[in-house]
Formats: C-alpha cells, sequence, structure tokens
C-alpha cells in the first residue's frame, strides 16, 4: 500500500485529491502542508478551526468544520489522525465508498519514500533535534523538506516541501508503533526508555519498533551513546555513528551553561571541529544538538555553517518556551510529561538561577501517571514549589484510584517541597498565580493545554507592570482570595488586588483602570460583604497602608484614613477624651467601609458625626466634601456609591474619661451579649418596616438553620455565620431560602444590607 502511494503521490502530472479527517492539529496540519506542496489538492476537516488552519486555507487548502461525510466525496485518499475513531462521519463514509483510508504515519512514510529520509526518532527530544537538523541543513545549502511535530520559529512552518533537494528530516512517532512503517536513508535515536505504555506492553515491546526501523534504515545509525537501550541496539552495528559526553565518534567537552544559552567544545573522533554556543538552554540540548551535527556532517555541510546555524535556533514552541520576562517573574511553557524530561527542564531552569521554581505539571495520561507515579514524585522534588492539575486523558478512560493525588503522594514520599493538586486548567491559574513571589520563574509543563495557565497569568501580570509604571507606592498580587478579605471568609478570587499607599497613587490606579476599562472596586475589612465563588473581574483596591492608616486629632475632631478600623478612631477618641464614638467600639470595618454604607449601631449612624470626607471621582481626582454637601441615608451613601472614600474628619464632644469607659463597656456588652462572635459578615437583612430583620427570622423557626456549613446565628436570627470553610454558595442558598420563607409566611420582602458582589462563576 504504502510503495503504491508513493509513486502516485511523487508522480507531480496526476496530482491527488486527499483528504485529511483531523487537520488541525500539529501532525496532520505538517501532512497539509508536505501534500500541498507537492501539488495535490488538498482537503481537511476538524472539530475546531485554528490559526494553522486559516494559513493552509491560505496555501490552497480546502477547510471545513466540522467532520461532514460529504467532506470526502470525490477523494481519492483519505488520511486520518490518531485521534480519530472509526465512528467519525467522514471516516466511516470513506468506508461506504471503498475510498482508501490511511494512517498519518502511512502517508508520511510514503512521502519519505521519495527522498533520502532521515527520521529522527526517541522518547524525548525529537521535535527539538528534527527542527535543528532541517536549520542547519537549510542554512548550508542542501535544500531540505522537513516534517517537524511543533511550530518551529526559525522554519517558519512545521512541515515544508522542497523540490530543489533530496534530503527530507522526519521526526518519526515510535506512540503507536508507526516507526516501523519508515524505510529511510538514515536514522537517529535519541533516547529509548519505558513510555506510551498504553500501546506498548513493557519496554522490550517499545525495543523491537526501533530494531525495525533500524533493519529498515539503508546508511547511518545516529545513537546517543549515554542512552544504554540505544547503546545496546546500535553499538555493535558497522552502520552506527555514536554522540555523547566522551568515547563517542561525536563528543561535547567544556560544557558551559548561562543567561539561556549552553556553549560546548566539538569533537569528531578526538579531532576538534570548534566550539559551539547554542541559542537554546540545558545540557540535553548539547547533546541534542551533537546529533544533528553528525546528521549535518554526514551531508557534507561545513562546521562553519553548522556552528552559525546552532548559534540562531531559537527552539521550537512549548520546548522550554519564554512566554513572559520581567524583573518580576519569568514564565516558560515546555512540553515535557515523562519524568527524564521534566529533569532535563527542571535542570535548564536552576541553570538560569532563579530565586525560586515554580512548577505547573499536568500528567498526561492515566497509564502513563500510574507506572511512573514514583518517578515523577522524585523528580519534582527538584522544584521549589509544585502544583498539579487534573490528568489530562487523551483518548484514555480514566483508572480508579488514579489521579493528580497519586503523584502528589508520590512526592511527599520523596521529601518535603510543597504540592497541591489544584484541578481543572480552567481556573488553576487562580491558586497558582496568588502563590508567584517576585523574582520566581513558572515552568508550566505537560502535553495537554497546561500552557493556558501561563497564558492567562502573563496577560494579567503584564496589566500589573503596566499599572505600576504609572502608579508609584502600590503594592499588588495576582487572584488573591476574597475569603481572606472579608469577615465572613467565603469568596473567590480579585483579578487584581492592589494596595496603595498614597492618596495620589489610588488616583493613578483609578485613572489607569478607567482609560483600559478595567472595573474597580474598593474593598476594606469586607465587614459587610459577601463575594460570590467566581470572584472580582477587574481591580480591587484595598486601602489600608500609608496614608490611608493615618490618624489625628485636632481639638474635637479626628481625621482617620479610609484603612483606620473604627476601633482604633474609638480608642483613640476615649485616649483624647472625646465622646460620641463609643459605639464604633463594636463595628467591625474600617472607615472607608462605614462612610460608604453608612454604618451604624447603638443609634448611631456614621454621618451623625462626620465634618468633611475626602474622596476620588470617577477620573481619579480628589476632593473634599463638607457633610452638608453629602446626602446621606440610612444603609447608603450615593455620592460614595461612584465615588472613593479616602478619609474624613469626625466630630466628637469633650468628656470625663470615667463617662467615655462607662458607654464603651455598655457598647461591648451589648455586642458580645446580643451578636456571635463566629465569623460572620453583620447583619445581612435591612429591617422591613414591620418588624426587625432579627425577629422575623426568629417568627419564621429559622435560628440555627443550616445550608451546608453555613448556619443562621442561634444568638441573633439576622446573622448568618461560617462554621468552617463554607462556601459563598452555602451562605447565598441560606439567604434565598430565608428570603422565600419570609415571603409564603408573611408576604415580607427582604432586602439584603450585606453587599453582595462578583461572579458566580469566574470570568477571568
Amino acid at each position: 500500500m504504502i510503495e503504491e502511494l508513493s509513486q502516485k503521490l511523487l508522480n507531480s502530472q496526476a496530482p491527488l485529491r486527499i483528504h485529511l479527517i483531523g487537520v488541525a492539529g500539529s501532525g496532520m496540519s505538517g501532512l497539509a502542508s508536505l501534500l500541498l506542496g507537492m501539488g495535490h489538492r488538498v482537503s481537511g476537516s476538524d472539530r475546531v478551526t485554528s490559526g494553522e488552519t486559516q494559513r493552509m486555507q491560505n496555501m490552497g487548502l480546502h477547510f471545513t468544520s466540522p467532520h461532514l461525510a460529504e467532506c470526502v466525496h470525490g477523494a481519492d485518499v483519505v488520511v486520518y489522525s490518531s485521534a480519530i475513531r472509526s465512528t467519525n462521519p467522514a471516516r466511516m463514509e470513506a468506508e461506504r465508498l471503498n475510498i482508501p483510508a490511511i494512517r498519518r504515519a502511512e502517508c508520511l512514510a510514503a512521502i519519505l519514500k521519495g527522498k533520502e529520509g532521515i527520521v529522527i526518532s526517541g522518547t524525548h527530544g525529537k521535535t527539538t533535534t528534527s527542527a535543528m537538523c532541517a536549520h542547519i541543513m537549510r542554512r548550508g545549502g542542501i535544500h531540505p523538506s522537513h516534517y517537524v511535530g511543533a511550530e518551529i520559529p526559525v522554519l517558519g512552518v512545521n512541515a515544508h516541501w522542497d523540490d530543489k533537494g533530496q534530503a527530507m528530516v522526519a521526526e518519526g512517532d515510535e506512540s503507536d508503533g508507526t516507526l516501523a512503517l519508515y524505510t529511510p536513508k538514515h536514522a537517529v535515536v535519541l533516547n529509548i526508555e519505558e513510555e506510551h505504555l498504553d500501546h506498548y506492553k513493557d519496554l522490550e515491546h517499545i525495543k523491537t519498533v526501533f530494531q525495525t526501523l533500524l533493519k529498515q534504515t539503508s546508511g547511518s545509525w545516529v545513537y546517543c551513546q549515554e542512552c544504554p537501550v540505544a547503546r545496546e541496539l546500535c553499538a555493535t552495528s558497522p552502520q552506527g555513528v555514536s554522540y555523547g559526553w566522551e568515547e563517542a565518534d561525536y563528543t561535547a567537552s567544556n560544557v558551559l551553561e548561562r543567561s539561556g544559552i549552553v556553549a560546548f567544545d566539538v569533537h569528531k573522533k578526538g579531532d576538534l571541529l570548534g566550539r559551539v554556543e547554542l541559542g537554546v538552554p540545558g545540557r540535553h540540548n548539547a547533546l541534542n544538538a551533537l546529533a544533528a551535527i553528525a546528521i549535518a556532517d554526514i551531508h557534507g555541510v561545513s562546521f562553519e555553517h553548522t556552528m552559525l546555524a546552532l548559534s540562531t535556533f531559537a527552539g521550537a514552541r512549548r520546548r522550554f518556551e519564554t512566554k513572559y520576562l520581567s524583573e518580576h517573574l519569568r514564565v516558560i511553557d515546555d512540553y515535557g510529561h515523562h519524568p527524564t524530561e521534566i529533569a532535563a527542564t527542571i535542570q535548564t531552569a536552576r541553570s538560569l538561577d532563579p530565586k525560586r521554581l515554580v512548577v505547573v505539571f499536568q500528567p498526561h495520561r492515566y497509564s502513563r501517571t500510574q507506572k511512573l507515579a514514583d518517578d515523577f514524585g522524585a523528580v519534582l522534588q527538584q522544584a521549589d514549589r509544585v502544583f498539579i492539575t487534573d490528568i489530562y486523558p487523551a483518548s484514555e478512560q480514566p483508572i480508579e484510584g488514579v489521579s493528580a493525588e497519586t503523584i502528589a503522594e508520590a512526592m511527599a514520599r520523596h521529601g518535603s517541597i510543597k504540592v497541591e493538586c489544584v484541578g481543572a486548567v480552567a481556573e488553576a491559574h487562580h491558586q497558582v498565580g496568588n502563590a508567584l513571589r517576585q523574582g520566581d520563574m513558572l515552568i508550566t509543563l505537560g502535553a495537554g493545554n497546561v500552557h493556558e495557565i501561563g497564558t492567562k497569568i502573563t496577560r494579567d501580570i503584564k496589566v500589573l507592570d503596566d499599572m505600576e509604571r504609572v502608579a508609584d507606592d502600590i503594592a499588588w498580587k495576582l487572584y488573591e482570595p476574597m475569603s481572606k478579605h472579608t469577615t465572613i471568609l467565603v469568596g473567590g478570587p480579585a483579578q487584581f488586588w492592589i494596595e496603595p499607599s498614597t492618596f495620589q497613587a489610588f488616583g493613578d490606579v483609578v485613572k489607569f483602570c478607567r482609560e483600559r476599562g478595567i472595573p474597580i472596586r474598593v474593598v476594606g475589612r469586607g465587614s459587610n460583604l459577601l463575594v460570590r465563588q467566581g470572584g472580582i473581574r477587574g481591580g480591587v483596591v484595598h486601602p489600608k497602608r500609608g496614608e490611608f492608616s493615618e490618624i489625628s486629632v485636632s481639638g474635637n475632631t479626628i481625621r482617620a484614613g479610609a484603612g483606620v478600623r473604627f476601633k482604633k478612631v474609638a480608642s483613640v477618641a476615649q485616649v483624647a477624651g472625646l465622646t460620641g464614638f463609643e459605639w464604633m467600639e463594636g463595628i467591625p470595618g474600617n472607615v472607608g467601609g462605614g462612610l460608604r454604607m453608612n454604618a451604624g449601631a447603638m443609634g448611631w449612624e456614621t454621618f451623625d458625626q462626620v465634618v468633611d470626607v475626602t474622596f476620588l471621582d470617577e477620573d481619579g481626582e480628589i476632593h473634599t466634601r463638607s457633610r452638608e454637601e453629602i446626602e446621606a441615608f440610612y444603609r447608603n451613601v450615593p455620592e460614595l456609591r461612584r465615588h472613593f472614600a479616602l478619609a474624613a474628619t469626625f466630630e466628637g464632644k469633650p468628656a470625663q474619661k470615667v463617662e467615655i469607659e462607662s458607654a464603651m463597656r455598655a457598647s461591648k456588652n451589648k455586642r458580645q451579649t446580643s451578636q456571635p462572635v463566629a465569623a460572620s459578615a453583620g447583619c445581612i437583612f435591612k429591617n422591613p418596616e414591620a418588624m426587625p430583620a432579627g425577629k422575623l427570622v426568629d417568627d419564621l423557626g429559622m435560628k440555627g438553620k443550616a445550608y451546608g456549613k453555613a448556619r443562621v446565628s442561634p444568638v441573633h436570627g439576622n446573622f448568618i455565620v461560617n462554621e468552617g470553610k463554607a462556601s459563598a454558595q452555602d451562605v447565598l442558598g441560606l439567604i434565598e431560602q430565608i428570603q422565600s420563607q419570609a415571603v409564603a409566611e408573611y408576604g415580607i420582602e427582604l432586602d439584603t444590607e450585606v453587599q453582595i458582589i462578583g461572579e458566580d462563576v469566574a470570568q477571568f
């Protein structure tokens, strides 16, 4: 079949109509590029579109999405990827119409027969080494065609057909045994380890596939001397050409790793050829480069051309690819999903001397996780902090008892590095991003979609970097859990958590966010706040440091920043001999929140004592207005719904200390006896006209009512308390139950006094 197809593919006088099922994948898109370059009429279908499908359409691909039976009508040959099942409608239609349907590797094997093929094989490093070979040979004037399993910046595309040259470099996939289909001129064996055990029984089974490839290779067997299995298969053959650190045909010595590069001297059978400075980091890439150097030398490329080509080699996408670099953070993405690959990646990362190495690993396949869990556990201990996502299953069904926790447990057996399982990739960036510190290197590792975590973190940290350039005196964090900043201890993350230390810095932040359409909200101690589980999109400003924490007394007035706690105001007033502030002693919030809500207790409200308020407007400009200029209602100050309080002046009256102390004790006693001490958000409902909200809840018989880990306080019916690890959904569910019962039994609609903000599901 392959021989017959090869003859047809190479007949330029009779182009074929070829349809590719699953054409958006990296391997199939490369095949489409080759076939289009050979002059064939190519169509393809997939369930998704991508940048690659658009690029191929510009080359002449007829693309359709999703897969439809009629896509294959008129095709001479149908090619399908390993991900395409037999029930795919296009594949089933090809079978019904008796159109030849072949696997991707069979088509590539047929194409290779028309060239002097160079198949790059091995468990790890195939993509990088294939790209190096193609790049060197192109620079050396060989005009190679190439087929590589990822996007390669220096090559432009992952696959290219060149009519001018006879050589073709192809990455050979051993995962499903199809490596045995190739009959190349030369073969490279980088390494052979236990891998893809969903297909193979054991290492001996894997070795038979490589042995078949070697037997079908007419020229050189270039192999890594450092790999015992590759050495076992190749060393005794006259076709064998070895490379390694020593005692090989091609060796590297005086290896130097620095600033993201690796440099080394190259010897051929003991003779110095010269020194290579490789444009990608890592000792393992020095070995990959030796394999490429050997192939280039076999093809007559001068070492000078080889040396220059390797110095400009920029690597493949998702192979230790720097996604972001600043003084705060470096984000690296790498495809490594086997213990050996991860070890090499971590070693390379360490050569760059990060303050701290944070790794996010997405296990690939249940079978691999089960078989190699202990090896994963050992190698991941070389990081400083580790996060593990859910397993990326590929086409596998789950295996009972095998999960991310399997690797976390293995790590615990090998050391004490902190590891956390973060669930699905979609929201894992919240936990990872919040754990990052200045100077960290973050590496996302895995063959699935783990790179999305780094992409989202990079997107958001760029915003904060830009903000920092225009706003001095700010501290910030990504994805800060609002459960840390609400008195009820629930709530999802704040996308951007910002702590200014001056009024001007706050103004700069407001201007920055407004210009970019970023929503902004101010949160103090979160005493009257309930944040939904999806968190808060945009910026959350927490004004508690610097100017916001200042408090001073002048005569009968107290000037306090928005970050000052009401308890602090009451305490300062007591020392200064001023009365009228005692009610504040039991309020858990800050001045800023109290002003915005016109908080109150004991018959007092915040604005009963306000002299003036300094605030930011929506444009980031600072204003001060007197009490007479500000409308204040019960739990509502419209002016401060739109604007942001910075500070306020309060007025008290002189009094004897004994009088103030007595009032303070009365305030404390009332709160201690009438309000719960457990975590709460304060009063949940506004008092309706008919009766106090707490009494209504009592009359409904709902005191002590629980929903999940949230419970109506047995002490006061208008309080919901967190009994430990309650979620926002628990609290909201209990609120809805109380509201529904109040309407059903008394016809009273209860409005919430607590401010409920945020998203049900994270939108960032």
